[in-house]
């Protein structure tokens, strides 16, 4: 049975949990609790860019609990830009040691960052001396071997951090493999402080999220990434809010609708906002395995070469559906 307190968060997927997409599952989805935003690089002299700004701007995030993410190792650029977060209103940055991009990992940040522990800790040494707000943690078990993961958590315990999100592979493995749930549990045991942890990693159906929580019964939250992109209404069916025996495809569809529109609208341009939509569709697709003649709807949706024929396509599939 599932615990309706648990936590289910959102993680942040580049390129596509942006507002416009946060906007829209918080309008027409229920059950995801805190919403995390695609990392933010400060940058040298300010501490944002246009696009990451329009991100996190108030005013386009009303109603929605939502964190924003760092990816730095400089304690100063951290902070700068913790501050200019917290003048917009926010009381949590989270800080993303996880991301297994090369060139990400090459410049010792996001997971390349968790490799150097003295590194790590003069990290972090300085982003908790300057206590700007609260600040959890994403990140992976080590970069090449699981076995890394016994010093990073030592690191961890020294700092009051609000929340740990632990995904638990390493850098090499990138979405790979499968999560190392023996190392997870070693980590969670030794960091003594299972309320504040957050596990996150091939949670695609309710079966993997039941499967979870009766194996650590004590970890109530849930960070979801992957499985709530290709099935929106992924957090309230766990949350036993949305039958498991139909799927409300009216509902999928003025989703749909409504994103494809404020995308069109968007700085993204009506032109690239089909490119935009077939990356979602490689995650829906999965929704219609069982809809008769909707494998045929898919493959014109993949093909479509403008805007008129992706709507027409989508229509397509609309109809087969309701």
């Amino acid at each position: 049975m599932n615990n309706r307190d648990d936590l289910i968060y959102l993680a942040p997927m580049e390129g596509i949990t942006g507002y416009i997409y946060r906007n829209a599952h918080h309008k027409y989805f229920g059950g995801v609790d805190k919403y995390f935003m695609p990392f933010i690089a400060p940058a040298k002299g300010r501490p944002l860019r246009n696009r990451e700004l329009r991100d996190v701007l108030p005013e386009n995030n009303q109603g929605i609990n939502v964190v924003p993410q760092l990816l730095t190792n400089s304690g100063e650029g951290f902070v700068k830009a913790a501050k200019f977060l917290k003048e917009l209103g926010y009381n949590e940055v989270n800080i993303n040691l996880g991301c297994p991009s090369k060139t990400v990992v090459t410049k010792y940040k996001g997971s390349g960052l968790i490799y150097d522990t003295e590194r790590l800790d003069n990290f972090l040494y300085e982003v908790f001396a300057a206590d700007v707000m609260d600040v959890s943690i994403k990140t992976r078990i080590g970069r090449d071997s699981s076995v890394e993961f016994e010093d990073i958590i030592e690191i961890y315990k020294k700092y009051p951090i609000s929340e740990l999100i632990i995904h638990p592979r390493i850098q090499t493995d990138f979405y790979k493999n499968t999560p190392n749930m023996e190392v997870f549990a070693e980590g969670v045991a030794s960091y003594g402080r299972p309320d504040t942890v957050c596990y996150n990693g091939d949670i695609n159906s309710v079966a993997d999220y039941d499967r979870f929580t009766g194996d650590f019964p004590d970890i109530s939250k849930v960070m979801i990434g992957r499985g709530i992109i290709a099935d929106p209404c992924l957090a309230e069916r766990i949350k036993e809010e949305c039958g498991d025996s139909t799927y409300d495809w009216n509902r999928f569809f003025i989703f749909h609708d409504e994103l494809y529109r404020n995308y069109c609208e968007s700085d993204v341009g009506r032109g690239n906002t089909m490119f935009k939509m077939k990356e979602l569709w490689a995650y829906w697709s999965r929704l219609f395995y069982d809809v008769e003649g909707a494998e045929r709807a898919l493959k014109k949706i993949r093909k479509t070469r403008d805007n008129g024929e992706y709507e027409a396509a989508v229509r397509m599939l609309a109809a087969l559906c309701r």
